[in-house]
């Protein structure tokens, strides 16, 4: 019966996406190696994960802002997810909260480095800016999003206990090799899938090597995606083969900077992952060689931070069985099919 019932609701909300005349938005806002990835919804509403970094004349907040107000052309936020306590991904926040009114804060609970350098300074000024408008998400959870099903996955090395689709042995995991455990923050990543008809994306935020073994293995619990974030910007090697081949990507989009990520083990996992078509990235990594950078074309900066202007990167789906990614730099689109 629970499962009669899934497919029912499953339907009820493929037809409100199907039905609806806009389409859903992905953007990936440039924070130089930070993160912030802005959904809009075919319904208008919104989630925005991670926030970049606070200072530097408030690079990443007005960034955020402009493309807020001005791309997606919205007037508020439904919810500002942070993924975890780093400076690269709620060092902003403060600000953005400012600029733009938030409906509602989600995290993966309290900061476990609140003893290391500047983590209390963080986790202090993230609850005095959510205030009472903070809570703990949950994995397994779904925001009341209207036309879509946006699932959280992980919290605070907590994992999704059912399967989001239908699953069988992945035979990758036999090759897995942990690393040392991970007890920072990286490790507590919040991270979600959203279902948009029959469209998916996966966004993990900065979950490491281990824990990502825990969504693949024995049984890869988030099902194939058509889009993926490169997880941890892709920095090291924190592109989890069992999970990212297993989930197999048509697209996936990086969110480094020019001197952050785009890790060249990395960057051979998602090339060699089964079925991706193209990696698209916010900057080119300056020191690495063409091979193990995206396509120019699929860049959105391609030279140091001083001076750059931001480009940003967005994926949109109207509904149709298709799917596109555009960089602004150029206005360049590609197009994709759905799964």
């Amino acid at each position: 019966m629970l499962r009669i019932a899934a497919l029912i609701v499953a339907a009820l909300i493929a037809g409100l996406f199907a039905q609806s005349s806009r389409p859903l938005d992905i953007y990936w806002i440039d924070t130089e190696g930070g993160a912030s990835t802005l959904i809009v919804t075919p319904q208008g509403q919104s989630v925005l994960m991670d926030t970049g970094y606070a200072g530097l004349g408030d690079r990443d907040p007005a960034r955020i802002e402009h493309v807020i107000r001005h791309e997606a052309a919205l007037d508020r936020i439904d919810y500002v997810l942070t993924s975890h306590y780093h400076a690269d991904h709620v060092g902003g926040l403060g600000s953005v909260a400012k600029r733009i009114p938030v409906g509602a804060f989600l995290d993966h609970g309290e900061s476990v480095e609140l003893a290391a350098p500047g983590g209390k300074a963080i986790w202090d000024e993230y609850v005095r800016a959510t205030g009472d408008k903070r809570r703990m998400a949950v994995p397994g959870e779904r925001l009341p999003l209207r036309g879509v099903e946006f699932t959280i996955v992980t919290a605070h090395s907590r994992m999704l206990t059912t399967a989001l689709g239908a699953t069988s042995p992945n035979a990758q995991c036999a090759s897995f090799k942990s690393q040392p455990e991970d007890a920072g923050e990286n490790g507590k990543s919040l991270g979600y899938l959203l279902r948009a008809g029959s469209f998916e994306f996966a966004d993990l935020g900065d979950l490491s090597w281990n824990f990502q073994q825990q969504l693949a293995c024995p049984v890869n619990l988030l099902g194939t995606v058509d889009l993926m974030q490169v997880p941890h910007h892709g920095v090291r090697d924190d592109a989890l083969p069992q999970l990212v081949w297993a989930m197999a990507p048509t697209v996936a989009v990086m969110n480094n900077g020019p001197a952050k990520g785009a890790g060249p083990v990395a960057i051979e996992t998602m090339q060699k992952s089964p079925g991706l078509q193209d990696l698209w990235s916010l900057h080119r990594l300056l020191a690495n060689d063409a091979a193990h950078n995206a396509a120019e074309a699929l860049t959105a900066n391609l030279g140091p931070s001083d001076g750059c202007a931001g480009a940003w990167i967005r994926a949109r789906v109207p509904g149709d069985g298709s799917f596109s990614v555009t960089n602004s730099r150029t206005s360049q689109s590609r197009s994709y099919r759905v799964k």
